[in-house]
């Protein structure tokens, strides 16, 4: 599927199905990836410190499970 007629589905499914938690969702992951267009990794010391950073963040138990992902996905 092109960008544009993914574009035109979700605005789609947004403007006729998405309920107060799909929006925040959304809204949700377009800062984030704003944010990471932002984020430069100039050296390969940065692209290893957020590997690490993301290694620290899964042993902290900060992650879903695919069942967690699952169900969540069934409440949209």
């Amino acid at each position: 599927m092109e960008a544009l007629d993914l574009r035109q589905s979700v605005l789609e499914y947004i403007k006729n199905k998405a309920d107060y938690r799909f929006l925040k969702l959304v809204k949700a992951m377009a800062s984030s990836y704003s944010e990471e267009e932002v984020l430069e990794r100039d050296t390969i010391e940065q692209y290893n410190k957020e590997i690490d950073q993301a290694i620290a963040e899964v042993e902290r138990g900060e992650f879903y499970t695919q069942e967690e992902v699952e169900k969540m996905a069934k409440e949209w």
